[in-house]
């Protein structure tokens, strides 16, 4: 990151990966940061924490557009370097992403491929698999899967271990955080129940909390299952197709599991329903029967911020950066939008793809 001779006073409303991030890059070069959190670091209540951590460019432009592809890739790029530099290179796993689908569903599969090859026409960084390559690949899924595709440049990472390890490293470097502390901000204010504190920069990552400034954002409900089974190995993300919803499972340290599938538009925060998690559970049962004496640890219930674009937004004024609307893709976008952050602060060069964020002179001041 560019280090300039100023050093700047900047507040971070909102512990969550952006504002995490945030924080650790101005504190590396020198910048005083006070990082505000409405609860606490350690089990924080961000879309961040219950996320799967995929690092998944090609899978998620066949649901999204080009757009989200492309900095998906500037992703792939950008996240090894940075926990090279946090000093955990072994938090990201670059082994690719298996797409697969039962014999029933095949042309889910088919579709998925046709799909993708219209957003990325270029096939070098995927190819389909038939059932021994599939073997191969992951040994314990089930005997019926004879077709398949390996997206070979996608990742995955330990999102819990990073945010945990961002949150010692700003503690290491000097930042202050301030947890279960909910605030309001405004251009170079900070404003909380212990009154106002006054900074150079004010740095709004609080995701559905912004919403006193901006209104228009909504909660995209997610829910995931976290299991843990000493019967089945998988060095990779699996997304299996099917005709209702396409399911993932992304290994975790300790024989771990995270499930999801479904984005739900609702902003309901109650628990799982019966429903979903029979489906999950059932899907999960389905890709390796092995699955089945799985314990589950976790049921989680989380909401994305996202605006009805479905993109991220950058709004600038003065003395305050409002960064948010990272929808479903938030480590995909993440470095993307830091790195604009940064550059809206003159401290870098601006991210290739500055022109797709809404960036504005004006804002809402309250």
């Amino acid at each position: 990151m560019h280090t300039d001779s100023q050093h700047y006073t900047v507040g971070i409303a909102g512990a969550g990966l952006l504002g995490r991030l945030l924080a650790w890059q101005l504190l590396r070069t020198g910048h005083k940061v006070t990082l505000y959190e409405a609860g606490t670091l350690s089990s924080p209540a961000c879309a961040a924490w219950t996320a799967a951590g995929m690092i998944a460019p090609m899978s998620e432009a066949v649901v999204s557009d080009r757009n989200v592809y492309e900095m998906g890739l500037y992703a792939l790029n950008v996240w090894p370097q940075w926990l090279q530099a946090l000093g955990q290179p072994d938090l990201y796993q670059a082994r690719g992403s298996l797409v697969i689908a039962h014999p029933q569903d095949n042309a889910e599969l088919h579709q998925f491929a046709q799909d993708l090859r219209y957003v990325v026409p270029d096939t070098e960084h995927y190819r389909p698999v038939n059932g021994q390559e599939i073997h191969e690949l992951e040994p314990d899924l089930g005997v019926a899967f004879q077709q398949g595709l390996l997206l070979e440049n996608e990742a995955h990472l330990d999102n819990r271990a990073l945010l945990d390890h961002l949150a010692a490293e700003i503690h290491r470097l000097g930042g202050q955080c301030i947890e279960q502390c909910p605030v309001r901000v405004s251009p170079g204010t900070v404003r909380s129940a212990h009154g106002d504190e006054q900074f150079d920069w004010v740095l709004d990552c609080r995701g559905l909390g912004a919403r006193d400034r901006h209104p228009e954002l909504r909660g995209v409900r997610g829910e995931t299952l976290v299991v843990h089974t000493d019967e089945v190995r998988l060095q990779r993300p699996v997304r299996l197709m099917h005709p209702r919803y396409q399911l993932y499972v992304v290994p975790k340290p300790q024989q771990h599991f995270v499930i999801g599938a479904t984005q739900i538009e609702s902003e309901d925060r109650s628990a799982m329903s019966l429903q979903s998690a029979l489906e999950l559970g059932s899907a999960l049962y389905t890709i390796a029967p092995a699955f089945a004496e799985a314990r589950i640890l976790e049921q989680g219930v989380n909401l994305r911020p996202a605006f009805m674009d479905n993109q991220p937004h950058i709004t600038r004024t003065e003395g305050l950066i409002s960064a948010n609307g990272l929808f479903r893709h938030g480590y995909l976008l993440a470095p993307a939008v830091v790195t604009q952050v940064l550059a809206e602060m003159a401290l870098g060069a601006p991210s290739p793809f500055a022109h797709l964020f809404t960036s504005t002179s004006g804002g809402i001041s309250r």
